[in-house]
């Protein structure tokens, strides 16, 4: 397919690299493609950025048929542009699609025109330190309709904005609580699909965690209530006697992509590494023997996040002396060496942009 691209007649004026915040400010231009049952996945464009009109019927705001990716690009010091693993996000914004009947995408074409957009608004990716352009492809249901069932109809579209550290913490420890009333998804379910409704249902947990001086909500399992699954917006890993253990993935949990750059890494380094049940009484009493030395999470827009204090019902303790751990700091440093052309890429995990 031939994209056909117009011009922003007026460009924004580009913000202060130094005083980035998260997902506040958006480039010039977006990507918009449609589908049809009678032509596929059609007239892919580059326009400016502009709202989208919509039916007040629209499906996706009725049913939540709608799923999205994140992932960002990275101006490197020789002020090359470049992305990470981005063909993992298609893949897995694909297998999203499967699982909300929404029809997919071709993964090589999706990857050219997000490198065609990028291009176009390569003056938006920042250069100050850690900052980033984070990208949003998002497939949404648009038929006008109000009925229970698969839309027929879809609009696939691309935005961007340049953003610095995720949380205000920055790379510093955060704290988070767990959650025993609440419930994010269950196996059998979308838990694993990124899709809106599934963010929906953390809104209400993350609020009581922040009333309570928390950075992030840690999930446990819908069915039992006891093992560890994720936290909010990143997968976690907790580093128990010399053992890297990520929770398996379990149908409710997102497959993270960073998440499966850090077991790789691990891996590599020949550190001990297991996915597999952990249940929530094993890191306390982990904590009470000793042997719990780190936790922390790992995801695209925070990239590795230390945790410093863990609240589970009446008991808080602290992680190792409050501070990031040798782990998370080796993590943290090995992926944005990589991501911003710093070291090299043992993996083949860059793809340039230009």
């Amino acid at each position: 397919m031939q994209i056909t691209i117009t011009q922003a007649d007026q460009l924004k004026s580009k913000p202060d690299d130094a005083k980035l915040g998260f997902g506040t400010l958006f480039t010039d231009h977006m990507f918009n493609m449609d589908y049809h049952p009678d032509k596929g996945w059609h007239n892919p464009r580059i326009e400016p950025y502009t709202p989208i009109a919509m039916d007040p019927a629209t499906m996706v705001l009725h049913y939540g048929q709608g799923i999205f990716e994140g992932l960002k690009a990275y101006r490197t010091g020789s002020g090359k542009i470049q992305l990470f693993r981005p063909g993992n996000n298609f893949k897995r914004l694909n297998r999203s699609a499967r699982m909300l009947c929404i029809p997919e995408l071709d993964e090589t074409f999706a990857l050219d025109a997000l490198k065609a957009l990028l291009v176009i608004e390569k003056d938006w990716v920042p250069r100050a330190p850690q900052t980033s352009l984070y990208i949003r492809p998002t497939i949404i249901a648009t038929d006008p309709f109000l009925g229970v069932r698969a839309s027929y109809t879809y609009r696939y579209f691309i935005i961007l904005s340049p953003v610095g550290a995720y949380y205000a913490e920055g790379f510093n420890p955060v704290k988070i609580w767990v959650t025993q009333d609440h419930v994010r998804a269950v196996s059998g379910g979308v838990g694993e699909a990124k899709t809106i409704g599934n963010y929906a249902a953390s809104l209400l947990a993350a609020e009581k965690a922040q009333q309570q001086g928390y950075t992030q909500v840690l999930w446990l399992d819908g069915i039992e209530r006891k093992f560890v699954e994720e936290v909010g917006s990143m997968n976690i890993f907790i580093v128990i006697d010399d053992e890297l253990i990520s929770p398996a993935l379990s149908g409710s949990i997102l497959p993270g992509i960073t998440r499966d750059s850090v077991i790789s890494l691990a891996k590599m380094w020949n550190i001990k590494v297991s996915e597999r049940k952990i249940s929530i009484d094993e890191v306390i009493d982990a904590h009470g023997s000793g042997k719990l030395q780190e936790i922390f999470g790992s995801g695209t827009a925070a990239v590795i996040s230390p945790v410093g204090e863990l609240k589970y019902g009446h008991q808080v303790i602290t992680i190792g002396d409050g501070q990031a751990g040798p782990l998370a700091n080796k993590f943290f440093k090995a992926l944005i060496d990589i991501q911003y052309g710093n070291s090299q890429d043992p993996m083949g995990w860059i793809e340039p942009v230009a």
